[in-house]
């Protein structure tokens, strides 16, 4: 299957870029495409990267192209309590080690409303952490080989909402709440405004913006809190929802596309 579109923007622009901002797949992604010959407008395939696209013309991915995007896997993990989700270090567990044929979660209905097939990736498959979730902390965590969709969560320009749900020891007051919220700073840089809430008795939910290096436990610190328990519910529009501990899923179509437009929005 073949993937057509056509362009309708007022200046020609870079086809690179075109698909990059469709969030079709990254500028990089696009310029490989091209050098292999599978992309063409109004059926003439195209040999140069910088090649641009007018109004008017029709792009057309090779049905190869769409077969390796398709191939590129999201994976949506429960990360427990000592897993790292970065690069271990010593004997460190990564989170990747989890995602096994065994462990695949298969919700009912499907989520995105559609069936996915009910496999692990490959072995050899690079599966990169969509943001940090470290040791000591548990819940939703994305891993992920498309280029477009680490751009959308974790890229610099981000601001994609992630949402904890935090236990803490020691009081909490509305000043302490007030700094978490606006005024606080971690290695000599000011943390954007959060939003945090009183959840229940010593839980608290936090709303971030931003993926410090164990941001939400510093800010704990600085105010005389010390966390218990942290656990990352959402990301953007995707929840943890009932997704088990240790437990994997594939990310659907539609959800990917929901990740890119919220954090266009954002």
């Amino acid at each position: 299957m073949t993937w057509t579109r056509t362009f309708t923007g007022d200046e020609p622009q870079r086809v690179n870029k075109w698909l990059a901002r469709a969030g079709v797949c990254s500028r990089r992604e696009a310029e490989a495409l091209i050098a292999q010959g599978l992309v063409s407008i109004d059926g003439e395939r195209i040999a140069d990267p910088g090649r641009k696209i007018a109004a008017g013309q029709t792009l057309t991915l090779a049905e190869g192209a769409v077969s390796r995007m398709e191939a590129q896997v999201t994976i949506v993990l429960n990360k427990p309590v000592g897993f790292v989700s970065a690069q271990p270090e010593g004997e460190q567990i990564p989170a990747a080690r989890l995602v096994r044929r065994e462990t695949i979660w298969r919700p009912d209905p499907p989520i995105g409303g559609s069936e996915r097939p009910a496999r692990a990736p490959d072995a050899k498959a690079s599966l990169a952490p969509l943001g940090r979730l470290d040791q000591d902390s548990r819940g939703l965590l994305l891993l992920s080989q498309d280029g477009v969709l680490a751009k959308a969560v974790i890229g610099p320009d981000s601001r994609l909402e992630k949402e904890y749900r935090v236990t803490v020891s020691g009081r909490i007051d509305r000043a302490k709440l007030q700094r978490l919220r606006h005024g606080l700073e971690l290695d000599g840089r000011k943390l954007r405004p959060a939003k945090v809430t009183i959840e229940d008795d010593q839980v608290l939910r936090f709303v971030l913006n931003e993926g410090r290096k164990r941001q939400i436990r510093r800010m704990c610190e600085l105010v005389e809190l010390e966390v218990a328990d942290l656990i990352r519910t959402r990301i953007g529009p995707i929840l943890l929802g009932d997704l088990p501990e240790g437990r994997w899923r594939l990310l659907a179509a539609d959800e990917r596309t929901a990740l890119i437009t919220a954090a266009k929005a954002a």
